[in-house]
């Protein structure tokens, strides 16, 4: 009688798994066509009008990108690059219905924005926001934009790779992005990413300059995470000291260069008129490249923050992403051989001239299981 009751339990557990599963299989089983006719409803044609005070002639650009419809009350979400700046915005959505946007809010180091119709008509097909934490490499994604201003255009391809981190890009914070094949052109930026079930997983924002099968898509949990800042706010509130610099491992430059110096962040430039300015920090002033890595040399060396060690990329990532604006920070400074504390007040960041586009370079470089931009520098 005991083993009957072994053997019942086990085959109630398999089959109550077995239709657990099922259902969910079978809704991310659609074929590509039938996701495209579903979502397809929800993509727009975004276009803008910009105009450059600086030159005489050729003052306009026109750039044509992609978005797609987020809430029923006509909240569309696409890219920041698109957007920012713009004189006007026009939408082209439906059977062809084109309206003026407003923009609600953008963010140009993570490339998002959010337009919003002043007069949506009812019944404003929206598009299901999935997780993109769940992401695996090798999965099923399909793209539908507007590539080359040819609309509502799907393209299919893998998930080639996760946590992906552009070396030369306005993003100048560290964002992980979604690397994938699908085929992307100019005119897809801002566009979904979609896995199997129909669920936006990231906005496609970028391909790089001579490289064939790859781009870049902002995973869509940073976009949710700030779309109550952007509504609010219109932009991202971020705490700003001013400074750039470089993470060094004393030992490294003490075997190069028989200098004594602490493990923590070179500073090498210091925004005029920031926070770190006004406290008196120290950029460099030598410029020196080892093994292909580009440093300058000179800046004080910030070795603690409230008093942590500062020795770790992770340790200093998390350090930075607890910190507030208005938050009273204590930065451990090394100064030619010299210890010393300052205090000063985190600001809200500014927009700077890095956080916008102005090159695209193509080559990557993997450390350990993250990718990292060679030679990255911290902006903070």
């Amino acid at each position: 009688m005991g083993k009957f009751f072994v053997v019942l339990s086990t085959l109630i557990i398999f089959f109550t798994r077995l239709m657990c599963t099922v259902p969910v299989g079978a809704a991310c089983d659609e074929s590509i066509s039938d996701i495209f006719k579903r979502v397809s409803p929800a993509v727009v044609l975004v276009s803008a009008m910009r105009l450059d005070p600086l030159k005489f002639t050729g003052r306009f650009a026109y750039p044509i990108g992609t978005g797609f419809l987020v809430s029923a009350d006509g909240l569309i979400m696409t890219s920041s690059h698109l957007v920012f700046g713009a004189s006007a915005i026009m939408v082209t959505y439906g059977a062809g219905y084109t309206s003026e946007a407003v923009l609600i809010g953008a963010d140009p180091i993570l490339d998002i924005a959010l337009l919003r119709l002043p007069h949506p008509p009812e019944g404003l097909p929206v598009a299901t926001l999935g997780d993109s934490d769940l992401l695996e490499v090798g999965e099923e994604v399909i793209t539908i934009g507007n590539p080359l201003g040819f609309e509502k255009t799907v393209a299919h391809g893998i998930v080639s790779g996760i946590n992906r981190i552009l070396p030369v890009s306005p993003i100048s914070l560290m964002l992980p992005l979604i690397q994938t094949d699908a085929a992307v052109n100019p005119g897809n930026s801002g566009g979904p990413l979609i896995n199997r079930c129909g669920e936006v997983i990231g906005i496609t924002t970028s391909l790089l300059v001579d490289m064939e099968n790859i781009s870049f898509a902002v995973p869509i949990n940073l976009a949710k995470a700030i779309m109550p800042q952007l509504i609010e706010s219109g932009r991202v509130l971020r705490p700003w000291i001013g400074i750039r610099g470089r993470l060094i491992i004393a030992e490294e430059f003490r075997e190069v260069f028989n200098v004594n110096v602490v493990d923590g962040l070179l500073v090498e430039t210091v925004d005029s008129g920031s926070p770190a300015d006004e406290a008196g920090l120290r950029g460099g002033e030598l410029p020196v490249t080892i093994a292909g890595e580009d440093f300058l040399l000179g800046g004080d060396i910030i070795f603690s923050i409230n008093g942590q060690s500062v020795d770790e990329e992770e340790k200093f990532e998390m350090i930075l992403a607890s910190l507030k604006i208005g938050d009273k920070i204590r930065l451990g400074l090394y100064r030619r051989g010299t210890r010393s504390e300052i205090e000063l007040i985190a600001t809200e960041r500014p927009l700077l001239p890095q956080d916008l586009p102005t090159s695209n370079e193509s080559v990557l470089y993997q450390k350990g299981e993250r990718w990292l931009p060679h030679g990255f520098v911290w902006d903070w």
